[in-house]
């Protein structure tokens, strides 16, 4: 896209619009910038810009006259491709792409991306730690961006020929690229999410394998062996594929790949051991996965093994993915306020190794609870529900024999009633299987919330 002089009506005044909208305005596009929420308020809009752009908002309605002229339009991930104002400016020949495709369309350096439905920020984040330290012995920059929070329009000017960009993609972003194309790329996993923006699991799965539309033989692909819909993706990349598994090594290495597995608790590439579970900060299998992923990808970038090694090693989980926060009475309180789906609560659960008060419910993205009532397996001492799914998943645990369960009014309540129901040796697991949206912000905002509750109890 060259976007200077061109009419350029960017979509959303979240974080991704406003960085957008910013970086349009530096490369001498006319900006409009435009949301459909009529309750916000305009100058509370343009406090969002950290730097000064000179961007017409618009709010509720989108003029006819401004509509007519546009040229370009820039969608932030919350916007659907079929909303019917898209729909229409895509009849009137404007070009449709998102913050994603803008940002690496001029933007310099090579991309190693990270998407799947759980572990996207990890991953990302282990990767983006890898790269940082390898960029001390070659040079350059990193940057770690894309769903993780730091949109990626925001540093996308100050790349260079030599930097490396470590993006988590999600599916919404994913489903307005075009021109991206990464030198290393990963798809995790593929399991049920966000069906109530993408409809059905095979267009969900299409947009996802969108990660790898533009790479060639030259670039590639890391994996998961186990899941059936990336397996099935590696015998259709255009690009060379390195695989992973936990469960089904001699499958994996049947394929003709370079192969990561577990060797006892081992993590191996190919023949050459990488590193013991045991020597890592990071609890959980599913975080086993993660590493090897971030192994895979990192070591067909080029980073050296010791580098990737020692990176390992001393990783910490990140915020909101089964943290510990505080120990209470002998309990122990985790935040896993980012398994916003199913999948990703049975990953939290399975964590646990002892008795759990387990906290759920949120935002209904049309779901299914039964996997995840089923891998309790008899840990979890009770579950506290709250939101709009509590009585859908309580509906679904008494179907599988499951009835401890408590209803509570908000997480405060939740928090209160966890401490009350605990004793010494126990666990609390905010793990809510589902979207925070409805009662908090986003989930970095449930689980603050959940953190500052936690650290406010009585030793």
């Amino acid at each position: 896209m060259d976007a200077k002089n061109k009419n350029v009506l960017v979509i959303g005044s979240g974080i991704s619009g406003i960085n957008a909208a910013t970086l349009l305005g530096k490369v001498g596009a006319k900006v409009s910038l435009f949301d459909a929420n009529d309750k916000l308020v305009i100058d509370d809009i343009k406090r969002k810009f950290i730097e000064e752009t000179d961007a017409d908002i618009y709010i509720g309605e989108l003029p006819q006259s401004v509509g007519e002229s546009i040229d370009e339009v820039v969608l932030s991930p919350g916007v659907p491709i079929d909303n019917p104002m898209v729909e229409e400016f895509r009849k009137m020949g404007a070009r449709i792409s998102g913050e994603i495709e803008l940002a690496y369309e001029y933007a310099k350096g090579e991309v190693l991306a990270i998407t799947g439905t759980n572990g996207k920020t990890t991953t990302t984040t282990l990767v983006g730690e890898i790269c940082k330290n390898y960029a001390k012995q070659r040079g350059g920059d990193t940057f770690v961006v894309g769903n993780i929070g730091n949109p990626y329009t925001a540093v996308a000017l100050d790349t260079k020929d030599d930097s490396m960009v470590v993006a988590e993609i999600s599916s919404f972003q994913l489903e307005t690229t075009d021109a991206f194309k990464p030198k290393v790329s990963a798809i995790l996993n593929i399991t049920p999410d966000h069906l109530n923006r993408h409809y059905t699991m095979e267009n969900y799965v299409r947009v996802k394998e969108r990660i790898a539309l533009k790479q060639t033989a030259d670039d590639v692909i890391v994996l998961n062996y186990d899941d059936p819909y990336t397996r099935d993706f590696g015998k259709r990349a255009p690009c060379r594929v390195v695989y992973f598994t936990r469960l089904d090594t001699e499958g994996a290495k049947a394929a003709g790949c370079d192969t990561l597995y577990m060797d006892g608790d081992m993590i191996m590439y190919n023949d050459m051991p990488v590193i013991d579970v045991n020597d890592m900060l990071l609890i959980g299998t599913h975080n086993y996965e993660n590493v090897m992923a971030a192994v895979g990808m990192t070591y067909a970038y080029g980073v050296p093994m010791d580098v990737i090694k020692e990176t390992v090693r001393s990783f910490k989980a990140v915020e909101h993915r089964i943290e510990y926060v505080k120990t209470v009475k002998g309990v122990d309180y985790y935040n896993d306020s980012k398994g916003t789906n199913p999948d990703a609560a049975i990953k939290g659960i399975k964590a646990m190794n002892r008795r759990t008060v387990l906290i759920g419910g949120g935002f209904d993205k049309q779901s299914s609870y039964d996997e995840w009532i089923e891998a309790f397996d008899g840990k979890v001492k009770y579950l506290l529900l709250l939101g709009q799914t509590a009585e859908k998943i309580a509906e679904c645990a008494r179907k599988h024999g499951y009835n401890d369960i408590v209803m509570v009014n908000d997480m405060e309540e939740a928090v209160k009633k966890a401490y009350e129901l605990t004793e010494p040796g126990d666990a609390v697991l905010l793990s809510p299987a589902c979207a925070s949206w409805g009662m908090f912000t986003n989930y970095e905002e449930r689980g603050r919330i959940f953190k500052e509750l936690v650290l406010g109890l009585k030793e």
